[in-house]
């Protein structure tokens, strides 16, 4: 069936003219213009006069396109320095409307952050507190002169800070060479720093995509797991019982829970009762903010408990009756940047630069979410490689002043968000208060441990709630697989270590993309059943779709390279046979024929590189030698030109080449025609 639009025609030869539009072609037709070589052009049979697609008549304007580039060298550099320094572009339009929010929300995130800071510092790396307040403060400040989140607050965590009090236990657990435990969390932190500005540079920001879900979610709950366990001695007072026990931080999790089954009676009162109290203030808080009130939602709960802790453990000499406090702070002020030795020896700087690795990719894999999850709901754009190169000089700027990892945490912005952070201006009086709170650290002299403890219970527990969620949809769609990842990973954090469950979980990540991208993704076509010229993958609905005697259709469904034309020739053997990937390969062939035909429809493939030429070489030389003859449909530009060089398109030939599948299913009916009057002659 054929339709005819008139159009208008300004030639002075005609006052109209007739595109006409083929509905029983088996594709959309292409504008000429779509067609840059004019001998590929010819190749695929198309007019070179007829009229674009887009050039008839439509209500729809056409969109003007302003050419904005840089003209000189001068405005280049100013272009790409607001790009490469956002704070370049954000400082300079900033409006004082928009302080008030961003004040808000640096105040309420400092009120959460420095309390959540002493107690990373000191329960979780055993550093002193200031090193928690460094940990806020320089990362923070500089994180809102590199980064593009508007709403990420970035600072220590729980997860990454007790991967690095418990590569400090590891190491020291070795007392013939230990090391100076601030010295190796600042080179930690310098190195997580490096690595993850190296991954901007070389701009690896999609690697965030390659950690499932699943195994995160498995690795963050077998940590939140670790350190509730860990937390719990020091919860119920029974530190120095644990000591006389052997428990020590290099202690597994397990020995932590026999530990405290069989302790649990021996527990302090007082340290337990503060500890209860503590918990169920915080968590009273949480389920008292979800009321939709703003000012609710910004009251500072975790600093009022700290607050009336200290003064209530001051009134009632509470340090004279058991209970652990901070005690004396150095206060230090600021420090001048500097840059610990390098362990001397080979083993412990090899455990340094593999323990940074790992941090810098479980951190920055939670951050760039964070910030494509406000930047989305706010309507801004960011850059994952941007992101990395700020989050990795946040890092090494705050490990030049002694502090801890920092990355962005899910639920700090959340409340960042909350409060009217609206530019980097709120990260940026985040870190101001942070150093502002570094002279005050003498008045925390009366905070309890164990409230410091229980402000990193809570924070990891609200780690665990979202596991509920996450199995209840994994068992209703019966994503068993992710089930199964989630699972090993969560035992293998708690039974075994952190620095395993870690290692795991990056390694399975990557080798299960490295699997799902060397299969390459292909199809097999068939007829529709009741047309000559329409063609389909069987796969949508092999009842209507039918296989085609002596001919096989493979539709190429992606670009082809060296990692996934590997398996290539493996499944087109598996197609040939069986005509469908589903089929066990022990099984006998599905498709009883001989094989004459082979059509490859690859318009769906745009690139191609030099490994994955080679081998369609030899698949094609492979069909030549048995006699089958081979066509490639809708060859698009760069293949072809590759095709071209490497000697491919000589031994297909030219007049193998087809715009459409039947094009090609034409002449091989002309071929098997005039094959069956010489065998009948």
């Amino acid at each position: 069936m054929t339709t005819s639009l008139p159009i208008k025609n300004t030639s002075p030869e005609s006052t109209h003219s007739t595109i006409h539009l083929e509905d029983d072609s088996d594709e959309e037709w292409l504008p000429t213009n779509a067609i840059h070589d004019e001998r590929q052009s010819l190749l695929l049979g198309l007019d070179q006069h007829a009229v674009p697609r887009y050039m008839t008549a439509s209500p729809l304007p056409s969109a003007r396109i302003s050419d904005n580039s840089p003209k000189d060298t001068w405005d280049t550099f100013k272009v790409r320095s607001k790009y490469y320094l956002p704070i370049l572009q954000w400082l300079p339009l900033y409006r004082f409307h928009l302080f008030w929010g961003d004040l808000i929300a640096g105040i309420t995130l400092s009120c959460l952050l420095i309390p959540q800071g002493l107690s990373y510092a000191t329960a979780l790396c055993k550093l002193d507190a200031i090193h928690g307040l460094y940990a806020i403060a320089f990362p923070a400040i500089t994180y809102a002169i590199f980064g593009m989140s508007k709403q990420m607050s970035v600072g220590p965590e729980a997860t990454i800070s007790l991967l690095v009090g418990s590569s400090i236990a590891q190491v020291n657990h070795d007392k013939s060479d230990p090391v100076d435990a601030l010295a190796w969390a600042c080179l930690m932190t310098i190195f997580v720093g490096i690595f993850t500005f190296l991954l901007g540079i070389f701009r690896l920001g999609f690697l965030d995509s390659l950690m499932s879900r699943a195994l995160l979610r498995g690795f963050i709950s077998g940590v939140a797991v670790v350190v509730a366990l860990q937390q719990g001695i020091i919860l119920l007072g029974l530190v120095d019982r644990s000591e006389s026990w052997g428990i020590t931080e290099a202690s597994s999790s397990i020995a932590r829970l026999m530990f405290l089954v069989e302790n649990v009676p021996y527990a302090h009162a007082l340290t337990t009762t503060v500890s209860a109290v503590s918990i169920l203030s915080l968590a009273l808080a949480r389920v008292v903010k979800r009321v939709r009130v703003r000012w609710v939602q910004l009251v500072p709960e975790v600093l009022f408990v700290v607050i009336v802790a200290c003064l209530v453990t001051w009134w009632r000499d509470w340090e004279h009756q058991g209970l652990g406090i901070l005690g004396t702070i150095e206060g230090r002020g600021i420090p001048a940047p500097s840059i610990p030795a390098l362990p001397s020896s080979a083993k412990h700087m090899k455990d340094l630069l593999v323990s940074s690795a790992m941090i810098a990719v479980i951190g920055f894999v939670e951050s760039i979410v964070i910030a494509k999850t406000y930047s989305s709901k706010h309507n801004y754009s960011v850059s994952a490689n941007r992101e990395l190169v700020a989050l990795g000089v946040s890092n090494i700027v705050g490990g030049l002043f002694e502090g801890i990892p920092a990355f962005g945490s899910v639920a700090r912005s959340k409340i960042n968000d909350k409060a009217g952070a609206r530019t980097q201006m709120a990260s940026l009086i985040t870190g101001l208060l942070a150093l502002v709170a570094i002279s005050l650290l003498p008045y925390f002299y009366y905070l309890p441990k164990c409230v410091l403890s229980s402000i990193i219970f809570v924070a990891v527990v609200s780690l665990l709630g979202e596991l509920p969620h996450d199995l209840a949809f994994m068992l209703r769609i019966g994503a068993w697989r992710d089930l199964s990842l989630l699972v090993v990973t969560f035992l293998a954090t708690v039974t075994i270590s952190l620095e395993f469950g870690t290692l795991l979980a990056v390694t399975v990540s990557l080798l299960l993309t490295i699997k799902e991208t060397s299969y390459p993704r292909i199809s097999i076509m068939g007829r529709v059943k009741g047309t000559h010229n329409k063609f389909r993958p069987i796969q949508d609905d092999p009842n209507v779709i039918e296989h085609l005697e002596d001919v096989l259709i493979v539709r190429i469904d992606e670009p082809l390279f060296f990692a996934n034309t590997g398996q290539l020739k493996d499944r087109l053997r598996r197609l040939e046979q069986f005509g469908d990937m589903s089929i066990h390969p022990s099984e006998s062939p599905r498709l009883l024929r001989q094989l004459s035909y082979m059509i490859f429809d690859v318009n769906n493939m745009p690139e191609i590189d030099a490994s994955a030429v080679q081998i369609l070489y030899e698949i094609v030389e492979a069909y030549h030698a048995r006699k089958v003859r081979v066509y490639f449909v809708r060859l698009r530009e760069q293949p072809m030109a590759l095709f071209r060089k490497s000697g491919l398109l000589e031994m297909v030939g030219v007049e193998n080449l087809f715009r459409k599948v039947s094009d090609a299913i034409e002449v091989i009916e002309k071929d098997m025609t005039n094959n069956n009057q010489i065998s009948f002659e």
